[in-house]
């Protein structure tokens, strides 16, 4: 599973906010694309997409609990480097360290002391690699259905549990790796079934999803960078308030990744959605939403 072990999430969608209506700041490596929902006194909000090498819009499958947490604070999305309607310069690097810059030049530039941080699948270490780096500049932290601190440690368990469609996804791997697009879309089609509890989730994801916004180049590079990096002695020094989530049925990143994140941060919550994969705001809305927003409004 080549491609599924490096890419934590590839989904892409249309914003259900309607058009997008996001903005670009000009940094000395390309441009960084952002946009923003709601407003309101509590704590904004940044949301960090999985991939690596997608960009933020499959967050939009599961508008509802965004729109909600929008109502009293403002919600971020953006684009890492080189995905989606963020640019990157010719000869700049996609690295963890710039990863982290670009973070930091998004908050100075919407004038935020302090920061919620929501972190996804690869998002989810991204995350706690920001959370480590710049622990002053986070208020909490959600890391949801996370990679495990050490890329190379996260489990997965589609050959397990998916090995019929595990082996047509494994079919296209040579055409894929010749760069044969049409061989790459069909392997993302076979493993967007996957990343699901409910068949009928699955299908509504599979009958809107695209797969057009992958970058293998920013994949492979951020992929390889992170070989150099091992955030396990740095979570114990999380003191702010931290919520790992999983869904019960996460075959892409194995629950025990997230019990393994919550053990070593100190005072941390923990939940599970029992009727969920891999997206539990998307599969289980109605309980996701009072999760995270009892956990904020602490």
């Amino acid at each position: 599973m080549r491609r599924i072990a490096a890419l934590l999430l590839l989904l892409t969608a249309a914003a259900a906010f309607g058009a997008e209506n996001g903005k670009t700041i000009n940094t000395p490596s390309g441009t960084l694309y952002y946009e923003t929902a709601g407003g309101g006194s509590a704590t904004p909000l940044l949301m960090i997409n999985g991939g690596p090498g997608f960009d933020h819009q499959y967050f939009h499958f599961g508008d509802g609990v965004w729109n909600a947490l929008a109502k009293t604070r403002t919600v971020v999305f953006y684009d890492q480097r080189g995905t989606g309607q963020s640019q990157l310069n010719a000869g700049q690097t996609s690295k963890l360290a710039d990863l982290l810059a670009d973070i930091e030049i998004l908050r100075k530039h919407l004038g935020y002391e302090r920061w919620d941080v929501f972190g996804h699948s690869w998002g989810g270490l991204l995350a706690m690699a920001y959370t480590a780096r710049y622990p002053e500049r986070v208020h909490k932290v959600v890391i949801c259905d996370s990679a495990a601190p050490k890329w190379s440690d996260t489990e997965f368990l589609f050959a397990q549990v998916f090995p019929d469609i595990n082996d047509r996804y494994d079919s296209f791997t040579f055409l894929d790796a010749l760069g044969d697009r049409t061989a790459t879309d069909a392997q993302v089609r076979e493993y967007y079934q996957m990343l699901f509890y409910s068949p009928e989730k699955r299908d509504e994801f599979l009958a809107r999803a695209s797969t057009d916004s992958y970058r293998p180049a920013i994949n492979a590079e951020v992929s390889a960078d992170l070989a150099r990096f091992d955030l396990n002695p740095e979570l114990h020094k999380f003191h702010m308030p931290a919520l790992v989530i999983t869904g019960r049925f996460d075959m892409n990143v194995s629950p025990r990744n997230a019990w393994k994140i919550h053990k070593a941060i100190p005072g941390s919550e923990f939940a599970v959605f029992e009727r969920s994969g891999h997206i539990p705001w998307f599969e289980e809305p109605a309980r996701f939403l009072p999760v995270i927003e009892t956990f904020l409004a602490k």
